[in-house]
């Protein structure tokens, strides 16, 4: 799939179910190279990404059914590296090396490839395994990692945030001699999900969700089954296109208190919210949305991988609103195609300045990573006319079945 056609002028109404996690199942099937004993994983999405991680996994000798659920046996591992062709695909290959490492002593990746968002280095995942113990060797962007013996615990404080290492970490240290802390760790429900799937299997780790993270480690994991959370990026994705096309939607199966932030905008915006156990409505019928402030900052703060939907939101938003992006530098290169559809926004160093507009036109856009894909779609169902979104092929790295979904939602969408 690498170009759609999408009709414009569309309201957004309905029901539509969230599907698992990306974040949460990437690191998950990765961490099952820590047991030699079967799991079960529930609720994994069917995407690219995780399609190559399972294809990663069964090269380093892992058996894998799915019916379902996926039923992963490491046992048999007898490879310790990742071809280069594999790991270049995704950025969540980084998480093979903690596990490796901690199991068998030694591992072999290059450095990993995904989205093009801006600068994403390696080096508080390595940093964080150099003070456990591991000896690092990096040569023509490949790491050697060994350990002689198990690795140690230690208390490591993070220079800064960072969800990837934090699960490096936490992943290593599950298996090392000792205690081990995280200090200033990420918090992310991601984080949460992983800490409880290590836990079912033997981990011993508390503090997940704060910033200090404690784990005991083990000499051996067991197996167990595990659900991974809902998305909940995706759902914000759905949330904010039923606003922006003056819509009506109920989420299912969601998680609503791991979208404080994003429903706190929302209602800003002047959406109507409501939430359950495991699902949000959201009422925009009638109301053009008010225009936003907003600054990316960590988990619990307002996510990164929603800006461009809520860069969206405000082109045709009623005011001037502006979007602060503090995560990764270059995260605005879809900017120049909402401007192709009529949006008038102005970029001043790592902030984005939107002056409402009433609709935007049709155009011929091309998507430059995940979000920005799902963003392009959406802008085409409000558009005036006939959009043509290419490069799509990003999108299904993170979204499954999108565009399904949105035409059960009263979107016309064809994949060409």
């Amino acid at each position: 799939m690498d170009k759609l056609h999408v009709q414009g002028n569309k309201n957004l109404n309905g029901n539509v179910v969230i599907s698992g996690s990306k974040n949460a199942a990437l690191p998950i099937l990765f961490m099952t190279i820590l047991t030699e004993e079967k799991v079960e994983i529930s609720n994994v999405p069917n995407l690219t990404d995780i399609n190559i991680a399972l294809k990663l996994l069964i090269y380093l000798g892992v058996k894998i059914k799915y019916k379902k659920i996926l039923y992963i046996d490491a046992s048999s591992i007898n490879i310790f590296y990742a071809p280069y062709h594999l790991i270049k695909k995704i950025r969540a290959s980084i998480w093979i090396l903690g596990p490796l490492l901690a199991r068998f002593g030694k591992a072999k990746i290059f450095l990993p490839g995904g989205c093009k968002i801006g600068s994403r280095p390696v080096d508080l995942h390595l940093n964080g395994l150099i003070q456990l113990g591991a000896k690092i060797n990096l040569k023509n962007n490949c790491i050697n990692a060994s350990v002689k013996g198990r690795l140690q615990g230690k208390y490591i404080l993070m220079e800064k945030i960072s969800v990837g290492a934090t699960i490096t970490i936490m992943s290593a240290a599950t298996l090392a001699q000792g205690s081990t802390v995280i200090d200033n760790a990420a918090r992310e429900p991601e984080i949460v999900d992983i800490a409880k799937f290590l836990n079912t299997i033997g981990a011993n780790i508390i503090g997940a969700g704060s910033n200090k993270i404690c784990i005991q480690g083990v000499s051996k994991l067991t197996g167990g089954a595990h659900r991974v959370i809902p998305d909940r990026i995706e759902t914000g994705t759905f949330l904010v296109g039923a606003a922006a096309s003056q819509g009506h939607i109920i989420c299912h199966k969601t998680e609503p208190k791991h979208l404080q932030s994003v429903l706190i905008k929302l209602t800003e915006a002047g959406a109507k919210i409501k939430t359950g156990n495991d699902w949000i409505k959201l009422d925009m019928r009638g109301k053009r949305p008010k225009s936003l402030n907003i600054c990316t900052s960590p988990y619990p703060g307002f996510p990164t991988d929603m800006q461009a939907q809520f860069a969206l939101l405000n082109t045709i938003s009623d005011g001037i609103g502006t979007i602060t992006e503090t995560i990764f530098e270059n995260r605005f290169v879809y900017i120049s195609e909402l401007i192709n559809m009529g949006a008038k926004i102005k970029i001043k160093n790592n902030t984005i300045i939107c002056y409402g507009i009433p609709k935007l036109i049709s155009s011929n856009v091309f998507c430059s990573d995940l979000r920005a894909s799902a963003t392009l779609i959406l802008a085409g169902c409000i558009a005036v006319g006939l959009t043509i979104v290419n490069h799509t092929h990003h999108l299904i790295r993170g979204y499954e079945s999108f565009p399904n979904k949105l035409n059960k939602l009263g979107a016309d969408i064809k994949i060409i």
